[in-house]
């Protein structure tokens, strides 16, 4: 599938109310999917947000949450990627899942890079690998939040193939230019596609800035949102990665003896 509409759902992340927001998304997929959306990203933790003292316990919702997620995207044929807690033993990691048109899921990503001002590296065990997904939009990379920071994270997962770049974030609104200038940067060094969904509303004194927004291979924005809750859509024209390469072709005239291949 070449061309597909994208969407982000930027939606109020509600602490500890795992059952409204499956109820809340249940109801708008039969809706976009009318509008002919193929690809929705979610924000950061969409499902229950940052409630540490319950995380582990809201966790135990998230294989419920993907069972979900697997019987209403054969029922829609749309591709869902987000962010949700999630159990492995003794670790908690903040988990990026998709699942394919079909059902299946096609990946996870764990988060790698944890916000340390905020202590998420006391309470979450880091990723140790990167990851990119083959579905029937085409192939995602998976970031979240923080990662956005680091471009290696990035270029990492272009090298690696990823055509598109999904985001889920938590990102504050005192920050919030942050976030537009990272999605542009992410998008333009890279030249690819990205799709980052972030959440709004406040979680007592810390306010999400919104802003979610679709940009193309060459920085320009396809589509964003305010700072309130609303669903941003946009077409994504995969043929569009070749001809914006070939017009400045920074894949070809990369100095890999200078700086490598990344681990490649």
């Amino acid at each position: 599938m070449s061309t597909f509409t994208a969407a982000c759902w930027q939606l109020e992340v509600t602490a500890m109310e795992p059952e409204e927001q499956l109820h809340r998304l249940e109801r708008a997929l039969d809706q976009w999917s009318r509008k002919g959306c193929r690809l929705l990203v979610l924000p950061e933790m969409w499902l229950c947000g940052f409630s540490y003292p319950e995380l582990r316990t809201l966790a135990l919702r998230t294989p419920y949450a993907i069972a979900q997620w697997q019987d209403w995207c054969r029922r829609t044929s749309m591709v869902l990627v987000g962010s949700m807690p999630e159990v492995e033993g003794e670790d908690l990691f903040n988990t990026s899942y998709v699942v394919d048109a079909d059902g299946e899921l096609a990946g996870r990503y764990r988060k790698s890079h944890l916000f340390s001002p905020n202590g998420e590296h006391l309470r979450f065990a880091a990723g140790r690998e990167l990851v990119v997904c083959n579905t029937q939009v085409g192939r995602l990379g998976l970031l979240i939040c923080y990662d956005l920071r680091f471009p290696e994270v990035s270029r990492r997962l272009t090298l690696d193939g990823a055509q598109v770049l999904c985001a889920s974030a938590l990102w504050p609104s005192v920050r919030i230019r942050h976030w537009d200038l990272l999605l542009r940067a992410r998008a333009l060094e890279n030249q690819v596609f990205v799709v980052g969904c972030n959440g709004c509303g406040a979680d007592g004194e810390l306010h999400y800035g919104g802003s979610s927004a679709i940009i193309l291979p060459t920085g320009e924005c396809l589509g964003s949102a305010s700072g309130n809750e609303e669903c941003v859509l946009a077409v994504i024209d995969l043929r569009e990665l070749e001809s914006f390469r070939r017009a400045i072709p920074c894949w070809n005239d990369r100095r890999e003896d200078l700086y490598g291949n990344l681990g490649a």
